[in-house]
């Protein structure tokens, strides 16, 4: 190990003040004998996070950026001796360990592991969406690791970048206000650095580019970069919306295209590495159906639909907001599932979230602004699939429309999207 070097590094870093953070949501637990690792779509901040945890603790922490250039030689047998030439440069012992661009240590997971088996330190770990994925995390430290998703700003994380803090009563202005910020939000999006610098188009298709080539045709090594394009396109196109891999098929044999279903479905499970699109089944009690196809797309930051899209369609905008906003609350509840209903008469009920045996909670997504608006579809679907899936939680997300429906001795509450988004994240 290049002792000088390393202490060099430690030195520079103990002695740095952490940048300004704006604080995040994301509330992790640490248990003894388990390593935290932090996930999510590139550029979602997931360092800053690090430097979040790290604030009240910085001087028993060691934190390791295995991207800088002092740390490239560093073996996986040696990270143990980094933490003791941290004790001898500080005096203090670490209680944390933060390993960044974790996967460019080779063996890594010995090295973590070593570290939980010889020593009481907290370990956190986080990786490029490129090298690391969260199910190899899981799969490496074999249950001894707590995984979390850090997604791009929430609504409210967004509002306070803006410096505005909602209050529990409004004037019609700041409602105004507000809601001028919700639609913002929902056509840019949360990344930070979009949120918090100009040139937001120019970024956003830097984004795009980046994790379309690194973290899904390079990552999986695709051989036809022509089908890994069109299938990245028409998912960030058609978000908020049914996937059909059989049309997927259908339209590159129209094309002349000579890809078999099979492929099609392989570069699709990949796409989902990238944490930069998710996928949601239908619910079912048959397996089967679960499991299969079609199924409604999603994506990690409604911003970068903008390079993509044709219109303003504020209806899916709001849907993925609601999604993104759910898929943050599996942090806190790890048996939350997210699910969608459909049956064969094209009733479909956009969110149902589910709890072990239990229905907890129907949700339907529209941009309207008064009762009228409401579609009948919406509350016919919501009352049939309450009854089928015996849940009397129903909710309709509005763009600017709340009150409480009473309809066949059922309750419907209605709210505004930026009343439920602020409320959900108290």
């Amino acid at each position: 190990m290049e002792t000088q070097r390393i202490k060099g590094y430690i030195e520079d870093w103990y002695g740095k003040e952490l940048p300004f953070l704006l604080s995040r949501e994301l509330k992790v637990t640490q248990i003894q004998g388990k390593v935290i690792g932090i996930v999510g779509p590139r550029r979602a901040g997931k360092t800053y996070y690090f430097f979040q945890l790290m604030k009240p603790v910085k001087e028993v922490s060691l934190y390791l950026d295995f991207e800088d250039s002092s740390l490239l030689t560093v073996k996986f047998d040696e990270v143990l001796e980094i933490a003791h030439l941290f004790t001898e440069i500080t005096g203090k012992e670490p209680k944390y360990i933060f390993l960044d661009e974790i996967q460019n240590l080779e063996k890594w997971e010995t090295a973590v592991r070593t570290l939980l088996d010889r020593t009481p330190f907290n370990i956190f770990v986080t990786g490029s969406s490129s090298k690391l994925l969260s199910k190899e995390i899981a799969t490496q430290l074999r249950g001894r690791s707590l995984t979390y998703i850090l997604l791009p700003f929430s609504f409210k994380e967004f509002l306070k970048a803006k410096k505005i803090e909602p209050k529990d009563i409004l004037t019609q202005i700041e409602k105004a206000r507000i809601k001028k910020y919700l639609r913002e939000y929902l056509e840019l999006g949360g990344f930070p650095e979009v949120v918090l610098k100009e040139e937001r188009e120019r970024i956003l298709k830097e984004y795009f580019d980046t994790i379309f080539f690194r973290d899904f045709v390079e990552r999986h090594e695709l051989k036809s970069l022509e089908i890994a394009r069109f299938i990245f396109s028409f998912v960030f196109q058609n978000f908020s919306s049914e996937i059909s891999v059989n049309k997927i098929v259908n339209f590159l044999k129209s094309e002349g295209k000579k890809f078999g279903k099979n492929t099609v479905y392989s570069y699709i499970e990949k796409l989902q590495d990238t944490q930069a699109v998710f996928f949601v089944n239908r619910i079912s009690g048959k397996i089967y159906i679960k499991e299969s196809w079609p199924r409604k797309a999603y994506i990690c930051d409604s911003g970068i639909s903008t390079i993509f899209r044709f219109s303003e369609d504020i209806g899916k905008l709001m849907e993925n907001a609601v999604f993104l906003e759910v898929k943050r609350k599996q942090n806190e509840n790890p048996l939350l599932e997210i699910y969608y209903y459909k049956d064969y008469q094209q009733r479909e009920v956009d969110f149902v979230l589910k709890e072990g045996l239990e229905v907890k909670q129907l949700i339907q997504v529209t941009y309207a602004s008064d009762s009228d608006e409401i579609g009948k579809r919406e509350a016919d679907a919501l009352l049939k699939v309450s009854s089928e899936l015996k849940c009397k939680n129903l909710i309709i997300i509005t763009w600017d429309y709340e009150d409480e429906l009473v309809v066949k001795n059922k309750r419907i509450r209605c709210i505004p999207l930026w009343k439920w988004l602020i409320a959900n994240q108290r």
